[in-house]
């Protein structure tokens, strides 16, 4: 079934992030993703995530299509100008691609190749216009296409990131709704209470929200991200818990698990689960959800 098939049956929907190799061997990521694509909705192939260089999302997207499994390519405003958007759009649209995640995109700065420049030729907002259009048959010059590609599209929101307004971006996700966005994918959410006041504030016909379950590799790692990503909050509870577990990385596992069960009682339609980097985790994560 199609992803966008589930988000209309109102089926819970798992999204897992399948990272590309750093190379040209997809064996790994191949493996990984047939271990548990029975219960995985489908897979967000994210192009060059914090700006380390690797198999783009086009043909990481490719790969995994072509072992017959649903993905989201994500399509990224850092890296390319508009005409190789564009280009990269057509060929995901005439390669059977049919879900994308719009970005922005992290900073090079972040990455493997700091003097690497940042494009931003447009806006992501910019970009979802772009991909109406050329769902409608014509490219940002208005030049008509040879056949139009048909998308099932995605882009970020902030929902649930600390120090963000919860009324601006309920205003910027009814913008990116109203240019075609249909899902949202959120920063990593570690206490659903916080993303639930700006729930009330979205209209679910119009936009799906998928909040993001990060698996959490260490104590060390959580520790990090609660010190220094301020947009992220990791509750006490949640360090304390892998503190005093004798096994720290079963118990990370298990902190994923009672999360997504705790996001479907709220009632969101969906996750995003991310294990960066660590996809042999994936079957773990599933089969106990």
């Amino acid at each position: 079934m199609r992803l966008e098939q589930r988000f209309d049956s109102g089926e819970f929907v798992i999204v897992a992030e399948m990272e590309p190799p750093k190379g040209v061997n997809v064996a790994e990521m191949v493996g990984h993703a047939k271990r548990v694509k029975d219960r995985v909705a489908a897979f967000l192939v994210p192009e060059m995530n914090h700006a380390v260089m690797r198999m783009s999302a086009l043909g990481g997207a490719m790969v995994l299509r072509d072992q017959g499994m649903e993905t989201i390519m994500q399509i990224c405003c850092r890296d390319r100008n508009r005409l190789a958007l564009q280009g990269d759009l057509l060929g995901a649209g005439a390669c059977g691609i049919r879900n994308l995640a719009v970005v922005g995109g992290e900073d090079p700065s972040y990455g493997d190749h700091h003097q690497a420049r940042a494009v931003h030729d447009i806006t992501p907002q910019e970009l979802l216009a772009v991909i109406q259009g050329l769902q409608g048959g014509r490219d940002m010059a208005g030049v008509e296409l040879n056949g139009s590609p048909q998308f099932l599209v995605g882009s970020t929101t902030h929902a649930g990131a600390r120090g963000r307004s919860i009324e601006l971006e309920a205003e910027e996700m009814a913008s990116r709704a109203a240019a075609g966005a249909r899902f949202f994918i959120t920063p990593p959410v570690f206490d659903p209470e916080l993303i639930t006041p700006f729930m009330r504030r979205v209209d679910p016909q119009r936009a799906i929200v998928l909040p993001t379950v990060l698996l959490l590799k260490s104590l060390g790692m959580a520790r990090y991200i609660e010190r220094n990503m301020p947009h992220i909050f990791i509750p006490p509870a949640v360090i304390d818990r892998i503190e005093k577990s004798p096994e720290k990385v079963r118990e990370c596992v298990r902190i994923v698990v009672d999360l997504v069960g705790r996001l479907r009682a709220e009632g969101f339609k969906g996750v995003m689960i991310s294990t960066l980097g660590w996809e042999h985790k994936l079957p773990e994560i599933v089969e106990s959800l």
